[in-house]
């Protein structure tokens, strides 16, 4: 028996007692006493009726891989060679790097309900609650090194930014590769992206695309964390994880198959009219030192361009962060 088994079960409308639970799930009461325990522990609230059970408070949708590939359009469908659909990961990132080793991993994604050991950059935790928002990896496979792969990141963010604003969500790019949402001139963080790279600087080099995106966000979770933090739920309603899946995997796979011919000067505009920080002063941070800079946009490789003191430079992503400046 898993979490997802026991979510299926409780989240039909009706009430299940924990005998029937138990009945239906093929284990003892105790057993699903303490499953219930863990919905409670993990976020997922539940209604409990003495004398009628137990069910889902709000309905949770779980990730269906058939779903999603019946969403898909042909074109794309026929560039992704395998999908995974996991209940928990230490991280998807990882799942497909190990797929990498065993000689897969190329056109192949992997969503999660759940990760324990999921990463943003810089090696930050990324948090998300189960079952409320898209854990999404995809591996590829590029012939031509590390520079082809100059502003893949960006353009991953454009994609992601075009499938949200096609659900009215008003969407902001952060260099390099967050996701915001814009509430009255506020800045949220909706999504972060992380790209890991094995294989030659020149020659063949395998890349996994790593993206963690709130779809929802319980309060008693945006509380808990250290941000700023939106999930697409806030401005976008009737939402389905399976639906955003499917449109995020094919705006992928059509930027995934073209990047190494067109590279990033091909998204370079869509991004810079994004630009969360145009114009805008902001701290430039790499190791221990940190400076203030106006940036202005990103050119052809994806390196942010900024005026310091007169002198324009630019900044290649790696360590470097950007900043408001308070």
């Amino acid at each position: 028996m898993t979490i997802g088994d026991l979510i299926r079960l409780l989240g039909d409308g009706n009430y299940h007692s924990g005998e029937q639970l138990g009945l239906r799930l093929g284990v003892s009461r105790t057993a699903i006493w303490k499953q219930l325990k863990k919905l409670e522990a993990l976020d997922i609230p539940l209604e409990a009726v003495k004398g009628r059970g137990y069910r889902l408070a709000r309905p949770l949708e779980l990730l269906d891989g058939q779903a999603i590939i019946a969403d898909l359009p042909r074109d794309s469908r026929r560039h992704l060679v395998r999908l995974f659909i996991e209940e928990a990961l230490p991280s998807t990132n990882q799942f497909l790097r190990e797929r990498f080793l065993q000689g897969a991993g190329h056109a192949e994604v992997c969503l999660a309900e759940s990760q324990s050991a999921g990463r943003g950059r810089r090696g930050r935790a990324w948090a998300s609650p189960w079952g409320r928002g898209l854990l999404l990896s995809i591996g590829w496979r590029f012939e031509g090194g590390a520079t082809a792969l100059e502003g893949l990141s960006l353009a991953v963010g454009v994609v992601l930014a075009r499938v949200l604003e096609r659900h009215g969500l008003d969407v902001a790019l952060k260099w390099p590769n967050d996701v915001l949402l814009d509430q009255d001139g506020a800045l949220y963080k909706l999504a972060g992206i992380l790209l890991e790279v094995s294989g030659d600087a020149q020659g063949p080099c395998e890349v996994v695309v790593g993206i963690g995106l709130n779809v929802f966000l319980p309060d008693a979770v945006r509380e808990r964390l250290d941000q700023p933090v939106a999930a697409v739920a806030d401005q976008a309603s009737g939402i389905t994880r399976n639906a955003l899946a499917a449109e995020l995997l094919d705006g992928l796979l059509r930027m995934l198959v073209d990047f190494e011919q067109e590279g990033f000067a091909a998204w370079q505009e869509a991004w810079n009219q994004r630009h969360a920080h145009a114009g805008r002063t902001v701290d430039v941070i790499h190791g221990q030192a940190r400076y203030a800079a106006v940036a202005e946009g990103v050119d052809a490789a994806g390196n942010l361009c900024v005026l310091r003191e007169g002198h324009r430079e630019r900044l290649a992503g790696g360590e470097i962060s950007v900043r408001s400046h308070s």
